[in-house]
């Protein structure tokens, strides 16, 4: 069983009453609760709808010996046969329902009444037969794996997450690391020139910091200043050391007009969040646009990323939350190059 349902998107069935629906703050995934009077499912989705991960919560009546495949064809939410779940006599209604978003916004962990009832992790992927983990859940089913026997690699993450937002939301928070950051520039490469928001009211908040020709540099630097504040996702579903290469910063540099080159800064600086991926050195991207309009030049169509390319400034020595901050320099790229990096 690789899904909970075929063709349908959490709330669309009429008998299943959504009773709680949660964003996460990049706004790029959902968490999305429904139950009917026989079980109670977690859905976490993009904004189209598109369920990437679920989990069962309970069930609301005595269990079943098997899985019961009418209501998954019916696209009910399913019920946990009775050698999968610690209530097998059934359980009351769900409580009052809160969500707790990792730091990079592709999981959550579900409370009810303040005690920990599920956990979606951003790897979780359904048609890889990998749901999320429930309280409720013994061994490991296509609708939910045991929370309590995946506690001890959980709980480090949910109390990181539980501590980063308990920071991010207090005040000063966002203009203390910001300094933090501009003095590690300012150490780096020397003053700053102007300065541009490139988050709008959309979080992550990211700036665009100018720092002008300076000493021996004869070219202006562009970077970043707040992609670091938090950990893009994904990387740990492709990296064996994520805590190494989840916190960057982009830069460019460039000879021609700041205000124009900054444009590709403004295009990448929130991608990771609201696209749900990371970037790392070696990684591409193509203009989103007409490749005439590309802010570094009509003859390139995108960027290559790069970490510590010879002859440009050495920007390390920068950490946050205890992890190091690797700086990408964005070189641009034609869309012969674009397409042989792909290969």
């Amino acid at each position: 069983m690789a899904i909970y349902r075929a063709g349908e998107q959490p709330g669309e069935h009429t008998q299943a009453e959504v009773v709680l629906v949660a964003g996460n703050p990049y706004g790029s995934r959902t968490l999305v609760i429904e139950r009917d009077e026989d079980a109670s499912v977690a859905y976490l989705c993009a904004p189209d709808g598109t369920v990437h991960g679920a989990v069962w919560l309970a069930n609301h009546r005595k269990a079943p010996g098997a899985v019961d495949l009418s209501r998954i064809n019916a696209g009910l939410p399913p019920v946990m046969p009775h050698a999968n779940t610690v209530h097998p006599g059934g359980r009351r209604p769900l409580g009052q329902l809160s969500a707790l978003w990792f730091e990079e916004g592709d999981g959550v962990a579900v409370y009810e009444n303040d005690d920990l009832l599920a956990v979606i992790p951003g790897w979780a992927d359904m048609s890889r037969g990998m749901p999320g983990y429930a309280r409720d859940a013994i061994g490991e089913t296509p609708f939910a794996w045991s929370l309590p026997e995946a506690l001890e690699g959980l709980l480090p993450r949910i109390s990181n997450a539980r501590s980063y937002w308990r920071w991010r939301h207090r005040e000063g928070s966002w203009p203390a690391f910001q300094q933090f950051v501009m003095g590690h520039l300012d150490r780096t490469l020397g003053p700053a020139g102007r300065y541009w928001d490139a988050s709008g009211e959309r979080l992550p908040t990211v700036g665009i910091t100018e720092r002008p020709p300076f000493g021996e540099r004869e070219f202006t630097v562009l970077s970043t200043v707040g992609m670091s504040c938090q950990r893009m996702p994904t990387v740990e579903q492709w990296i064996d050391r994520p805590r190494a290469y989840s916190r960057i910063e982009l830069a460019v540099a460039t000879r021609q007009d700041p205000r124009e080159v900054a444009l590709v800064l403004v295009w990448l600086a929130q991608y990771p969040w609201h696209s749900v991926t990371w970037l790392g050195h070696g990684h591409t991207a193509q203009w989103y646009h007409d490749p005439s309009t590309f802010p570094l030049g009509a003859d390139y169509s995108g960027v290559l990323m790069l970490a510590d390319p010879p002859d440009f400034p050495d920007m390390s020595g920068f950490a946050f939350g205890g992890e190091a901050v690797r700086w990408l320099w964005l070189v641009p790229v034609t869309t012969a190059a674009l397409e042989e990096q792909r290969q």
